[in-house]
């Protein structure tokens, strides 16, 4: 396989991964969770003493997907699985979250893009990282306060899609370092 096949083929993938992950985060909310309390998103422990949407482990790991994305295919796939996830969003979100989900998922992956972009290249997982961070505050603060008037959850927001950053920090190393040693560059 090519360089530019492998490239492009694991493209796909984070894309269709990535794509994947909003319609699996807006079933987690109204479907899975330890408690899931009448007329509020059903919930889970993402620390001691502290809950949250289960949706937000799918949000964390589609801020994370669409950097992979961007660094297989371009800035031009990175913007189109923006405007894409933020249709589909749209589409399948339960009509009483259809507008904080659409909102919430294009700025905070349109903060990911501009903290992303012009890390990636020296600092990858620097730019992962903090491209995360920033994006799954501004997700977590539009979502809660258009969805529901409130800031309730935020800091459980915060803490479970900060795991799913952190749980990807390996793998983005990995394939910092199996890109240089395969000669895979990045866009």
């Amino acid at each position: 396989m090519t360089i530019e096949i492998r490239k492009n083929v694991e493209g796909a993938i984070f894309l269709v991964l990535f794509c994947l992950t909003i319609p699996a985060a807006n079933w987690m909310i109204g479907n899975v969770g330890t408690v899931c309390p009448a007329n509020s998103p059903c919930l889970i422990p993402v620390a001691p003493n502290l809950m949250a949407p289960s949706g937000v482990l799918m949000i964390g790991a589609a801020l994370v997907l669409r950097d992979l994305v961007q660094r297989r295919l371009g800035v031009e796939f990175g913007i189109g699985a923006i405007i894409a996830g933020a249709g589909i969003s749209a589409a399948i979100a339960p009509p009483a979250l259809v507008v904080a989900s659409t909102a919430a998922f294009l700025l905070s992956e349109l903060a990911d893009f501009a903290v992303y972009t012009p890390l990636a290249r020296r600092r990858l997982v620097m730019a992962v990282v903090a491209s995360g961070l920033v994006g799954l505050v501004i997700d977590s603060i539009v979502f809660l306060w258009l969805a529901f008037g409130s800031l309730e959850f935020l800091a459980g927001q915060v803490v479970g899609k900060s795991w799913m950053v952190l749980f990807a920090i390996p793998l983005v190393a990995y394939l910092r370092r199996r890109d240089a040693r395969l000669g895979l560059a990045s866009v």
